[in-house]
């Protein structure tokens, strides 16, 4: 399996081109930039990209699509319905960029459960809400010659669910709630093979097997761990620290829960001791 990568400098937002190998079909995943880099990798290993297969509506992971539509006019862009439709509601995108412009325009939906074949490579969609609320990561099995499934050759894409050493918050545009966060991440992604590698959608890959041993939220949410109980104010409000752990960004995340007892995953940076 080819998995080549392009980070972007601000936003830390990745693109990944994939492909079974030189010469075949080929697909990108979300389209975040810098996409030059990818183009020229596409050319020179002679692939053939026909699809952009979009995690979510954010701007990050969308603003550069327009360019790998211009290399590539036939490629076939796909989202889930809901963030499609926040994606043309303009939810956590740039300005407009014309009166009348439809950002989802010529953009199809894929769904949950659906799955696609690029070569020795299957797409399967898998329903990761939280971050938003029509998050879907893509995991990918590869295919031996005989058509049977390959040990060792699974990855999947996590979006904004799931990063190296951390999680995606649940106060984004389009979001939904902890609860479907940590389903997405316990009940679904932390239930592929051990070995399944984790290309999330800032920073650096990682394996589930990692997070399961590492990952600070994955740690107390197993009860290997003890919840904090630090009284702080969050977004300006009183709650209990539960956790602050490290972000992919170099920042913090802070996992805080309410008076009513609800739970949030906020930016650490928005979190403060009493005075």
């Amino acid at each position: 399996m080819i998995v080549e990568r392009a980070s972007h400098p601000q936003f830390l937002s990745n693109t990944y081109l994939v492909a079974d190998g030189q010469g075949g079909p080929a697909f990108f995943v979300d389209a975040g930039g810098p996409v030059a880099p990818l183009i020229e990798a596409a050319e020179r290993l002679g692939l053939e990209p026909t699809h952009v297969l979009l995690t979510h509506h954010h701007f990050d992971h969308v603003c550069e699509l327009g360019e790998l539509r211009a290399r590539w006019p036939q490629l076939q862009v796909l989202i889930s319905e809901s963030e499609r439709q926040l994606l043309d509601a303009g939810a956590g995108s740039a300005p407009e960029s014309g009166e009348g412009h439809s950002p989802a325009a010529g953009i199809d939906t894929i769904e949950a459960g659906q799955t696609l074949r690029f070569g020795a490579l299957e797409v399967r969609a898998l329903p990761t809400p939280g971050h938003t609320a029509g998050m879907l990561s893509f995991l990918i099995s590869a295919s031996s010659p005989a058509g049977e499934p390959a040990r060792g050759a699974q990855a999947v894409f996590t979006g904004d669910t799931l990063f190296k050493g951390s999680v995606g918050g649940v106060r984004a545009p389009g979001h939904t709630t902890y609860a479907d966060l940590r389903h997405s991440i316990m009940d679904t992604l932390m239930q592929l093979q051990p070995d399944t590698v984790i290309y999330p959608g800032h920073a650096e890959e990682t394996s589930v097997a990692r997070e399961w041993q590492e990952n600070a939220f994955i740690r107390v949410w197993r009860g290997l761990d003890a919840e904090g109980a630090e009284q702080c104010t969050a977004l300006g409000e009183p709650a209990t620290l539960v956790l602050l752990g490290a972000d992919y960004d170099g920042g913090t995340k802070a996992w805080v829960r309410w008076q009513d007892g609800s739970d949030d995953i906020v930016p650490g940076s928005r979190v403060a001791s009493p005075q």
